[in-house]
């Protein structure tokens, strides 16, 4: 019974539902929830095999700019600070500011610079496959 409530309580808090108790409310903004990357693409299928999650995060100083690069998994974060601008081959353009959540093209070249003048720090969660790997380098 355990294992019904923890999963019915993930279910009501994933769905945006707020919870009291004790006078102490949790609240739940969903940051992003899509079937396309920023770009407008639609999302691949997940690929077949045995699934990894890889979290990272980024530091970009002032003026950093990341090299031209793809995502064969599907990947989202979060920028926690400062600025970025992301750049696709096809020069579709994307700016990002602390706080706001970022659904990244999969399978489309692209790269991201810092054009601010503090640090821009992002977390992102990638959704791949053991022995696959989440970033290539052009």
């Amino acid at each position: 019974m355990k294992k019904l409530v923890s999963g019915i309580c993930l279910v009501l808090l994933l769905s945006g539902n707020v919870f009291a108790g004790n006078d102490k409310a949790v609240q739940v903004e969903a940051l992003a929830r899509t079937t396309a990357s920023w770009d407008g693409s639609r999302l691949p299928d997940y690929p077949k095999g045995a699934p990894e999650v890889t979290i990272l995060r980024i530091k970009i100083p002032p003026g950093g700019q990341l090299p031209l690069h793809t995502h064969p998994v599907i990947n989202a974060g979060i920028l926690l600070s400062g600025a970025l601008t992301v750049v696709t081959e096809g020069n579709k353009t994307l700016h990002l500011k602390a706080g706001e959540a970022i659904v990244e093209v999969v399978n489309t070249w692209h790269s991201g610079k810092n054009e601010g003048l503090e640090p821009a720090e992002i977390v992102v969660f990638y959704a791949g496959v053991v022995d696959t790997p989440i970033t290539v380098r052009k």
